[in-house]
């Protein structure tokens, strides 16, 4: 039986550095505001750098947070679906970012990326990536979701004819507020438990998901960045603003991992945006541009319907 190929994390964690180096510096490169970083430490083990940029004249805020942890018993939001890794000691490392865009018209984006290696006391390591990258706009527009799938599916291309659908589908799954009946946006990739084909394979996959998450913003962000809005965009981007806030609090496992393993509360939480807004019952005008983002709150095969929005 050959030997199967033992993961290389610190060749993980080397990634992830470099991945947050790279995109700090592409947003520092927009925005008049530099970024605060702050480095922190958990008793229990390992810790991580956050790096926080607020009230920028592009971002209202930008988190892009590393962390590096180690714990004797692996947390529940990670191990309940898994009983051979229940309880067994762990090391996490990920990089997760969200950045809140000031202008009502540029979407809010997350991205993250992952991994994990369980240490039963019987038996070998479990180990297993995640992630993904999605987007949720206040004024979508065809051409910017268009473009959003098509750089998801560059970068599922070359791992397999039915990876992009298969991650496009589990994000409209993921991302979805049963409450609201409601996706949380249009989507993009989510990915998890992944160790099928081997640590070269999965550790690459990993790597062109954080590759694709610049190419697949960044113009979306310059096209919007700089259009002209009033006070009914903002109070409408601020209302939207608390359905994220629902997900983040109610569903992330991402969230309910890092409270749960006892990481920095600051870090977890640098996702939330600065402010937002709630109002009982309230529903968009019929026909008004608020009423349209309805249309995209729901799983939509964007590749095929909006293949002439450019």
């Amino acid at each position: 039986m050959p030997k199967l190929e033992p993961a290389d994390a610190s060749a993980v964690k080397r990634y992830l550095n470099e991945l947050q180096d790279r995109i700090t510096a592409a947003v520092e490169k927009l925005d008049s505001a530099r970024f605060q970083r702050d480095s922190w430490a958990r008793p229990e083990g390992g810790g991580g750098e956050s790096r926080i940029l607020s009230d920028g004249a592009v971002f209202e805020r930008a988190g892009v947070s590393v962390s590096h942890v180690f714990g004797e018993k692996m947390p529940a939001s990670a191990s309940n679906q898994r009983p051979d890794i229940a309880g067994a000691p762990f090391e996490a490392m990920g990089l997760s970012l969200v950045f809140h865009p000031r202008n009502p018209h540029a979407p809010t984006t997350h991205c993250n990326v992952r991994f994990l290696v369980a240490r039963p006391a019987s038996g070998p390591e479990v180990w297993w990536f995640g992630g993904g990258f999605d987007l949720t706009p206040y004024y979508p527009c065809d051409e910017d979701v268009l473009h959003w799938h098509r750089t998801a599916r560059d970068a599922c291309q070359e791992f397999g004819a039915d990876v992009y659908e298969k991650y496009k589908d589990w994000c409209d799954r993921y991302f979805f507020l049963p409450h609201r009946n409601e996706t949380r946006g249009v989507g993009g990739l989510f990915f998890d438990d992944l160790n099928e084909g081997g640590f070269s394979r999965c550790f690459a996959f990993q790597r062109s998901v954080g590759d694709h998450f610049l190419p697949a913003f960044l113009p979306i962000l310059e096209r919007r960045r700089d259009l002209p809005y009033g006070d009914r965009e903002r109070q409408f981007q601020l209302y939207r603003r608390g359905r994220y806030v629902e997900f983040n609090l109610v569903y992330d496992r991402g969230t309910l991992f890092g409270l749960q393993s006892r990481g920095r509360t600051e870090s977890i939480l640098m996702s939330l945006p600065p402010i937002a807004r709630w109002e009982y019952d309230w529903h968009p005008a019929p026909g008004s541009p608020e009423a349209r983002l309805n249309e995209y709150l729901r799983p939509r095969n964007y590749l095929a319907e909006l293949a002439g929005a450019d």
